[in-house]
């Protein structure tokens, strides 16, 4: 058997029949949808990503305005501070809690246990009680949780 004599009844290549060139338009379609939905996908992300920093942001700056407080004040603008946090992030029936709930609400938001266990009680219980905290030791503890909270408004 000769090689050569079985390929010469072979015939050429041809492209199918409805091809008008390289490049069909299914293919442009789906890199242009491609294209799109990836472009959609990071500004939805960009914003996400915006809107809580934003939040975080806003809450540190809240935090800051707090310290020119006499200490009865600034105790209770950290509370309320916590309060609207809440209420942002877990909505409307989480802020209303009270007591040993709003403390556990408050360890879960900020990833701690600073409220339940720590100098953080004041503020979850001990409002009206004599000062027990040093503000501005709660103020340096808030502004590190806050800084470095996840969190995600609804």
């Amino acid at each position: 058997m000769n090689p050569a004599a079985d390929l010469s009844g072979l015939r050429g290549l041809h492209l199918p029949g409805d091809a008008a060139g390289a490049v069909q338009g299914e293919v442009v379609a789906a890199l242009i949808l491609g294209f799109a939905a990836a472009l959609l996908l990071g500004l939805a992300r960009t914003l996400w990503g915006r809107r809580t920093r934003s939040l975080r942001r806003t809450a540190l700056a809240e935090l800051a305005a707090s310290r020119g407080l006499d200490p009865d004040a600034r105790l209770l603008a950290q509370a309320h501070l916590l309060r609207r946090l809440a209420r942002t992030v877990e909505g409307e029936a989480a802020s209303g809690e009270r007591g040993e709930a709003w403390a556990t609400r408050l360890d879960r938001l900020l990833a701690t246990d600073f409220f339940t266990r720590g100098a953080g009680r004041a503020l979850a219980e001990g409002l009206y009680r004599p000062r027990a905290a040093d503000p501005a030791q709660l103020d340096a503890e808030l502004g590190r949780l806050i800084a470095g909270a996840r969190l995600k408004p609804r």
